[in-house]
């Protein structure tokens, strides 16, 4: 009985995260082709397999090429302000696009992979990023803002870390952030 317990647990390490990736791929590709083809539905009369898919990716890369273009820059720069004006509604418009922008955009701030060590327990450490070198605008001279992402989650917590108590590590960024969400199963390449 133990060994087939043992061969399930094994089944269940190879079958788990590739049928879990295989669910959140299919169940994102049946919604966005979904979502496009209802919209694009009262156009055609018959639904075509992976037309919405199609659609939502070249209407997006046309939709970033235009505002990228200097005439819609005013537009652009219109909608921000009115975002960022409006109560409730600019707390999440700021914080998704300063997320975004840390990842995809032209300002990344995952890219300075670190060692953070803590004095209680002594010896205990913790990877995470350096996301700001200059907290003196809040009085803190001394410290660095260091996101620690969670593993297998999409959150995190952002320590003040006095910048002797922080080491950086030569390694590319992506892969680092793969080891640290992964909860240090991934290999990384130095």
């Amino acid at each position: 009985m133990k060994t087939i317990l043992n061969y399930f647990f094994r089944g269940i390490l190879i079958i788990f995260p590739v049928a879990l990736t295989a669910y959140l791929a299919y169940s994102t590709i049946i919604w966005t082709n979904s979502l496009f083809n209802n919209l694009l539905f009262s156009w055609f009369k018959y639904e075509i397999p992976g037309l919405g898919i199609i659609t939502g990716f070249t209407l997006t890369t046309i939709f970033g090429y235009v505002m990228s273009r200097t005439f819609a820059r005013p537009i652009v720069f219109l909608f921000e302000k009115l975002m960022t004006k409006t109560p409730f509604i600019n707390i999440v418009y700021n914080s998704l696009k300063d997320l975004t922008e840390a990842f995809v955009g032209e300002r990344k701030k995952f890219t300075k992979p670190v060692i953070v060590e803590f004095s209680e327990p002594v010896g205990m450490k913790r990877f995470g990023f350096i996301t700001e070198d200059s907290l003196s605008h809040f009085g803190l001279e001394n410290d660095v803002a260091v996101y620690c992402p969670h593993s297998y989650n999409v959150s995190g917590n952002l320590y003040i870390v006095p910048r002797d108590k922080v080491t950086p590590i030569k390694t590319d960024p992506t892969n680092f952030m793969r080891f640290v969400v992964s909860g240090g199963v991934t290999k990384t390449h130095v």
